[in-house]
């Protein structure tokens, strides 16, 4: 056996390896070369895209920033939405209590002011509906009282009339 054959032989054998997997040795050239060509691809891609990975990174790293700012935004103007929110029922709670403070010392009203300020109760109770932590007991006897007086004044028909104002019940002229 000469050297040329010793070699053609291991060649042969060694291509023979690489065709036919040995069941006990479980070796797999084809996967490990595989494996070798995708971590070698891998490495060459990030070089050549290492440019648009940091800028990536980046416009990443911006848009985190910016949902942070939005999410404080939005807290903020959560908190002034309801801000003004109740500072209209705070409104709407203080009109219905000087409406009824002029029920109270019998000065008539029109048609058109009940009308008005019953519009008022509706959107206070409604807002205290929607929000449980306002405190809505404040006005529940002059709302209470209003209604009562217009249901009065529907069935005997004595509003105001337009036009005439009266500041309560007038009094007798000095002889």
């Amino acid at each position: 056996m000469t050297l040329q054959n010793l070699f053609a032989g291991g060649g042969i054998l060694a291509i023979a390896m690489l065709l036919v997997q040995i069941s006990p040795i479980k070796l797999d050239p084809w996967s490990e070369l595989g494996k070798f060509f995708k971590w070698l691809l891998g490495c060459i891609g990030r070089a050549a895209n290492s440019s648009v990975l940091a800028k990536l990174e980046e416009v990443t790293h911006a848009q985190q920033e910016a949902q942070k700012k939005l999410e404080t935004l939005e807290a903020r103007l959560d908190k002034h939405i309801l801000t003004d929110a109740r500072r209209d029922a705070d409104k709407h709670r203080m009109e219905i209590l000087q409406f009824n403070n002029t029920l109270l010392r019998n000065r008539k009203h029109t048609k058109e002011e009940f009308i008005e300020i019953l519009t008022n109760i509706d959107e206070y109770e409604r807002y205290c509906e929607k929000d449980e932590n306002y405190p809505n007991n404040r006005a529940v006897l002059a709302i209470e009282n209003i209604r009562e007086v217009y249901k009065e004044r529907l069935k005997k028909h004595d509003f105001l009339e337009d036009g005439r104002q009266d500041d309560g019940p007038e009094e007798a002229p000095e002889a």
